[in-house]
């Protein structure tokens, strides 16, 4: 089990849901990943993200909704800078994207 935290801690998360607009190759990950462009909607606009999702395809992915975490600060992942952090779940060694509704919009914020 992990470390407790309080509602406050958790309540500083800022988790939007973004819709991906652009998947491209990484060859240069360590680990296999696409880069994602993703737009959060008029008041966060598009961030990028690498992500560690090839069990889905390119077709698959644009225009999906998901859900990412957009207020840590940026990563850099060898030549490409991370903005957000896109959620999903792990299955083994597959990683499963966490999705809002299908009613959700970019820019909806989880509380």
């Amino acid at each position: 089990m992990s470390d407790t935290i309080t509602f406050d801690d958790f309540a500083k998360v800022d988790i939007r849901v973004g819709r991906i607009v652009a998947v491209d190759d990484f060859p240069e990950a360590r680990k296999p990943a696409w880069k994602l462009r993703i737009d959060f909607g008029p008041e966060l606009g598009e961030r990028k993200s690498s992500a560690q999702i090839t069990n889905y395809s390119r077709e698959e992915l644009e225009g999906r909704l998901i859900l990412a975490v957009v207020n840590f600060p940026p990563r850099q992942i060898g030549p490409f800078r991370s903005e957000v952090l896109t959620l999903g779940t792990y299955s083994g060694d597959v990683v499963l994207l966490v999705e809002p509704g299908a009613n959700a919009q970019p820019g909806d914020k989880l509380g």
